[in-house]
């Protein structure tokens, strides 16, 4: 029966069939074929998928990025790091990751940041004279650390499927994220040392002011969403209705670019994407489920704990299966698949569920741009117009560096520990 559930998704996932439908697929056909379980049985698991308080956040923080990407929230961000690092030789690149990074942490979604980040820069970055290669993969890579810095949509459903608290996380994720992203910082300070790239003119001390303070409104939405739950004010469901409706707010009263019109794409768009989440939550749901019927997670625990003796093992395995994971599937049912299945032998090894929660999605945000699956490549590729084969090419140093970054992570426990224990005393 497992050999054929495994069979039959990788028959269908290679078929291009949706994920989905893939997963789904798989559990029924298994399910007629081996069991006497009524099919309806498959229904009602998908539904208890989607029925934890946990995911109420999601559709609110969906909400928020996409207003915000509307409102112009992020236009006045990139003008405001543009002034702050852009003067300096690849200030342009620095440009490009540190706008990603804070605009990750508005919007919570990869895809959407390399969308509203890449439509702007990549010309720039090719008009400036950088590297058409090196300006793709950089596009394609740094809109990733999305999934990191909270909000994070694939942090609060590693909460869904543990029980961890999703502030907690969402603590954890702002150290990690900015390891992560650092690492691509560093290889961008190499690149710029070894090529004759264009330095632009320095930002006047006024013109600094103004974008701080045109920015400011923009900045203010990591702020109220982070700071109202770390300090006991709202629960991260209530940060993420507060979030949308000051974003909305900013977008409507203060930037006044949201028209009706506008707002009627958003609430569309949201809806459409928040409804493609659930549908994956739901399938991964049910084939984890089906794992747990065919005693799969007892089998793989007994092995790895009779075979595996080490935390610093286990991690490498951890990092191992989900690099190779990453590559075939979406974040968001893999972590909905396998979180249940690494953390109840990573707390018999003493691995802080925090730690293990941010190992899982720093391995999945890399996942967005591997070959031959990452979402992020057939974003990048309508963004920038270029053939899949040279996106592939363009991403490859990007993914060394940022499995650099992913092994920091991985064997520092104190980045994804050290704040929630200040903060909340753990």
């Amino acid at each position: 029966m497992t050999v054929f559930l495994m069979c039959a998704l990788l028959a269908l996932l290679f078929g291009s069939v949706p994920i989905f439908v893939a997963l789904a697929a798989a559990v029924l056909a298994s399910m007629l074929l081996f069991t006497g379980l009524d099919p309806m049985v498959l229904a009602q698991r998908m539904f208890g998928g989607l029925d934890k308080f946990s995911l109420m956040s999601m559709p609110f923080f969906i909400f928020a990025a996409n207003l915000m990407d509307t409102g112009g929230l992020s236009k006045r961000i990139l003008k405001w790091t543009r002034s702050l690092v852009g003067a300096r030789k690849g200030g342009l690149a620095y440009t490009t990751q540190c706008t990603c990074m804070i605009f990750g942490a508005l919007c919570g979604s990869s895809p959407a940041t390399v969308v509203a980040m890449g439509r702007v820069l990549y010309p720039e970055l090719i008009e400036s004279g950088y590297p058409e290669d090196f300006s793709a993969g950089l596009i394609t890579s740094s809109g990733s650390v999305a999934l990191i810095i909270p909000p994070s949509v694939t942090l609060i459903m590693y909460a869904a499927a543990t029980g961890v608290s999703v502030g907690s996380l969402f603590m954890s994720g702002v150290s990690a994220g900015i390891v992560y992203g650092l690492a691509t910082v560093v290889y961008i300070w190499y690149f710029a040392r070894h090529h004759d790239l264009k330095v632009s003119a320095p930002s006047s001390r006024g013109e600094i002011v103004r974008n701080s303070l045109e920015a400011g409104w923009s900045l203010m939405v990591p702020v109220i969403i982070l700071g109202g739950i770390y300090c006991g004010v709202f629960t991260p469901t209530e940060a993420a209705g507060i979030s949308a409706v000051y974003a909305l707010f900013v977008g409507v009263a203060v930037y006044r670019e949201i028209t009706w019109a506008k707002l009627f794409d958003v609430c569309l768009r949201s809806a459409v994407t928040c409804a493609q989440v659930m549908i994956l939550v739901a399938a991964a749901t049910s084939f984890a489920w089906f794992l747990t019927v065919a005693r799969i997670p007892q089998m793989v625990t007994a092995a790895i704990i009779e075979n595996i003796k080490t935390p610093w093992a286990f991690i490498a395995m951890v990092n191992v299966i989900l690099l190779i994971v990453g590559m075939f599937m979406e974040g968001i049912a893999a972590i909905v698949i396998l979180a249940p299945l690494f953390f109840p032998i990573a707390q018999q090894m003493g691995i802080d569920p925090l730690h293990l929660g941010i190992i899982m999605v720093s391995n999945l945000a890399l996942g967005n741009f591997t070959p031959p699956f990452g979402l992020n490549l057939f974003v990048a590729a309508g963004v920038t117009g270029l053939p899949m084969s040279k996106i592939i090419g363009a991403v490859t140093k990007f993914i060394i560096v940022s499995i650099v970054g992913l092994l920091v992570i991985s064997y520092v426990p104190a980045l994804s520990t050290f704040l929630p224990a200040l903060v909340y005393g753990r």
